[in-house]
């Protein structure tokens, strides 16, 4: 795999919880570091809301409003990283797709700028629409500011024959093509985010977050879990 020299991170929000709750400092800090880390690297990150609440699965919600609340946990999480990434050091800056006072609105020509300066960026707000996954945000957010690669990295290491969660034998797919991905209906990333990365010919590692020094390796042109290319 090449390697990527303008990265678009999309983060779990679950990757932030912890025992302490929805905001773990020790999973913010390693989180944090693992990212500053990546000082030749040019990174834009979109991040989730799912430690706080995930939308398509709050039956005591209206689905618009649960979305809604979504999108404003995906801000607080931005916030939060930011916190933790200029605490050691990384100028960071968000943009939000929906109106704050605390973040800049998306500007892809802006948050390209701002990496080329070194600087990380980070996406808040998905979309700024309901019934869109952070998925979709981020492939979106990748090719608008021209990213050489996809990663997702959450608490899985990539993508498996069948559900590791319950399956009897599942197996690691190390590769596979955009084609190969969606007619299988992978779950572990939603099939429009994927559509998009096809037909803007932008590829896509799923990793597990979690595993120390993945992103470092990643960012290094190291194969880790599994490409969709």
């Amino acid at each position: 795999m090449n390697i990527p020299s303008r990265l678009l991170l999309k983060l779990s929000g679950e990757a932030f919880k912890g025992e302490e709750g929805a905001f773990s400092p020790t999973s913010l800090h390693r989180i944090a570091e693992e990212i500053a880390s990546l000082a030749n690297t040019e990174l834009g990150i979109v991040i989730g809301g799912g430690n706080i609440i995930r939308g398509a699965k709050s039956p005591w919600l209206d689905r618009i409003e649960a979305d809604t609340l979504g999108m404003l946990a995906t801000v607080l999480n931005g916030l939060a990283l930011r916190s933790y990434l200029e605490g050691i050091g990384r100028e960071t800056i968000v943009q939000s797709a929906i109106s704050t006072e605390l973040t800049e609105p998306v500007s892809p020509r802006k948050a390209r700028r701002a990496m080329e300066n070194g600087q990380v960026v980070i996406f808040a707000g998905g979309t700024g629409n309901p019934l869109v996954t952070t998925d979709t945000a981020a492939a979106l957010r990748a090719v608008a500011i021209e990213a050489d690669l996809l990663a997702k990295g959450s608490n899985v290491a990539g993508v498996f024959t069948e559900d590791p969660a319950i399956g009897k034998e599942p197996r690691l797919l190390e590769e596979l093509s955009f084609e190969e991905f969606l007619a299988s209906r992978y779950e572990v990333m939603d099939l429009i985010a994927v559509e998009v990365c096809r037909e803007n010919d932008l590829p896509i590692v799923v990793f597990d977050l979690g595993k120390s020094g993945a992103l470092a390796a990643l960012a290094a042109g190291e194969r880790v879990g599994t490409l969709i290319h």
